[in-house]
């Protein structure tokens, strides 16, 4: 734990990379461990249409991520929500659905979820999900005998340059960790530092990491270290903060 009060000017700064939703729910947490939020996203979330399939045709929906939540129709709320984690699962709560597990993992947790929950031989499953995401998800439980529909209900679009919030904390050397949700986000943090040719600031960071792939993904960068979350959730990485 850092000495300095929670989000004085003095006190060390987390990086915070993933977008809003999201972001600035991590950087109250953050300031609330004693550290000071930068958030810097590298990527932008767009809601895009989708053509669902009618409430009564479906099981269950699936959910990988609470970007994909936006524009459900009220007739398809009142479906059982299969949400990754309990952030996704806060969220789906908080958008009209009333019954919602949550896989309180990753895309393998939810997939032993969904199987022990939902009978293979019913009606299909909907997975919402990202563009170029959830394809993994959908063929896994088609291999367990699902009808998986699966409809993009988002994009991330990444920005084009380092945010200038970012480029002043690692000019100023002021960071001591940096957040990184996804390894989408991990590999496009690392093409736009080299663009910004700024490779060195970050040794003396700490990077962590939601899990293996981001991690594997920031390894081109000469970081202090890199840290991967015991558990794949906001929780276990912000836990490595305060370690």
């Amino acid at each position: 734990m850092p000495d300095t009060a929670p989000g004085s000017d003095t006190a060390p700064g987390v990086l915070i990379t993933r977008p809003e939703p999201g972001a600035g729910e991590t950087a109250a947490r953050v300031a609330a461990l004693g550290f000071s939020p930068i958030i810097a996203p590298v990527v932008t979330i767009r809601a895009l249409p989708a053509r669902l399939p009618p409430a009564d045709n479906l099981q269950a929906i699936l959910v990988a991520s609470g970007n994909a939540l936006g524009g459900i129709p009220p007739s398809h709320r009142r479906l059982p929500m299969f949400a990754v984690g309990a952030a996704t699962a806060a969220r789906a709560h908080a958008a009209g659905f009333a019954i919602v597990s949550s896989a309180d993992g990753d895309a393998d947790a939810l997939i032993r979820l969904v199987t022990r929950a939902c009978d293979a031989a019913g009606a299909p499953l909907l997975l919402l999900a990202g563009r170029d995401q959830g394809v993994a998800l959908a063929g896994a439980l088609r291999a367990h005998g699902f009808h998986v529909i699966r409809r993009v209900t988002y994009t991330a679009a990444p920005v084009p340059h380092l945010p200038a919030t970012a480029r002043d904390a690692l000019r100023a050397g002021t960071l001591a960790a940096a957040l990184f949700f996804s390894a989408d986000t991990a590999r496009h943090f690392v093409r736009l530092l080299g663009r910004a040719r700024l490779h060195e600031a970050v040794r003396t960071v700490d990077a962590l990491a939601i899990g293996g792939p981001a991690a594997v993904a920031l390894q081109a960068l000469p970081w202090r270290r890199i840290r991967v979350a015991a558990r794949p959730n906001q929780d276990a990485m912000l836990a490595l903060l305060d370690d």
